[in-house]
């Protein structure tokens, strides 16, 4: 049995879910899905894997609270101690209390920005990357599923059937 990848086209976003709902019940493994939004609930019905973005959301945040104390004990006693109000900065343990609001947004900053950069990476959507979606007009307002016909038992022809009794605009094989 040949590997076929057959590409189903719909127009509308709810449409694709249910017709997705629809192939699984028929035992059709989803590969993958295209589309310029999210569809939420999607997820569960193809067998996507819960995110883990928000392990590297916490791990980001721990890096940047722990650089925001190193460089406020660095630079507030270390490097330049100044007696501020009449209270000396002998320890960061004193003093940190002061240092909270600025430990905790340095935590966001890096967390924020460490998710985005993540996310661009693991998806390759980088500027300068060539984009792997295999149809351009996926990021106007078409959808589509990729099936191969390897996770399925069913032949090509069987599974273009399937796909037909769903309101599909178009079905391409490749």
């Amino acid at each position: 049995m040949s590997d076929k990848t057959i590409y189903a086209i719909y127009d509308d976003d709810y449409v694709l879910l249910e017709s997705a709902k629809h192939l699984v019940a028929k035992g059709i493994h989803i590969r993958e899905v295209f589309s310029p939004f999210p569809i939420h609930g999607l997820d569960p019905v193809i067998g996507l894997k819960r995110t883990r973005i928000a392990i590297t959301a916490f791990i980001y945040g721990m890096i940047g609270v722990s650089l925001a104390l190193l460089g406020m004990w660095f630079f507030m006693i270390q490097d330049w101690p100044l007696n501020i109000g009449g209270k000396p900065n002998f320890s960061i343990f004193t003093n940190l209390p002061a240092f909270v609001p600025v430990t905790f947004e340095f935590g966001v900053l890096c967390a924020a920005h460490g998710m985005a950069i993540t996310y661009l990476l693991r998806n390759w959507t980088l500027p300068g990357f060539k984009a792997r979606n295999p149809y351009l007009r996926t990021t106007d307002d078409w959808f589509v599923m990729e099936i191969h016909t390897s996770d399925s038992s069913l032949d090509a022809e069987e599974i273009k059937a399937l796909i037909n009794e769903t309101c599909v605009v178009e079905i391409d094989e490749k």
